[in-house]
């Protein structure tokens, strides 16, 4: 059999075809995901390229659905490529950690050594006196890069193991509120990525 006749066999509509139309999906929800949370994130530059990649896998894929109506194994391949290209998508941009968060810490125990570590690590730290339901609390406020998320959270369990903590993301951060000792070419890359949504 020659190679061009295993594309016509039989066998490869059956199989091959719904394969590659879920590798398809897969490919290209994957990258709409992540081209809608890089979009939440004001990358403006980046969204398009992806987008643009998107598109033409979307393309292929539903062409080959439409091209072979008869076999319903196409239609469940779509679908399932669909769902699994969405939590993949999500999954890969959990693991690149981009963008910056807002870290709030709420406890009622003394913050001020809680606060002394975090500055000593980098971060720029502010602390406020507020009331809440049973006295008085400090408030602590820190941005920090997301990829440092999984560093801070040890530094506020052990100072204050019983405060209450939020993580909320932020589209935009002046220079002055990363950690001073970001480098150049780190800096040089978030602006790249964040100065579409600088007017």
């Amino acid at each position: 059999m020659e190679f061009a006749d295993i594309f016509q066999s039989e066998s490869f509509k059956l199989y091959g075809i719904p394969l590659l139309i879920c590798l398809a999906r897969i490919t290209d929800v994957t990258i709409g995901t992540m081209r809608i949370i890089f979009l939440s994130k004001g990358m403006k530059y980046l969204a398009p390229v992806l987008g643009f990649i998107e598109i033409c896998i979307w393309l292929t894929a539903i062409t080959q659905v439409m091209a072979n109506l008869t076999h319903i194994s196409n239609f469940f391949a779509y679908a399932l490529g669909y769902s699994i290209g969405n939590f993949l998508g999500i999954f890969i941009e959990g693991k690149l950690a981009i963008g910056t968060v807002v870290v709030r810490i709420i406890t009622k125990k003394d913050s001020r050594a809680l606060a002394v570590k975090l500055r000593e690590s980098g971060y720029a730290v502010t602390v406020l006196d507020a009331e809440g339901n049973t006295g008085a609390v400090n408030v602590v406020f820190t941005v920090i890069k997301r990829a440092d998320v999984p560093k801070i959270l040890p530094i506020i369990l052990h100072y204050n193991p019983n405060a209450v903590y939020s993580i909320e993301d932020i589209r935009y951060i002046s220079e002055q509120g990363l950690p001073s000792s970001e480098s150049r070419y780190k800096r040089n890359i978030m602006n790249f990525f964040t100065r579409g949504i600088r007017k």
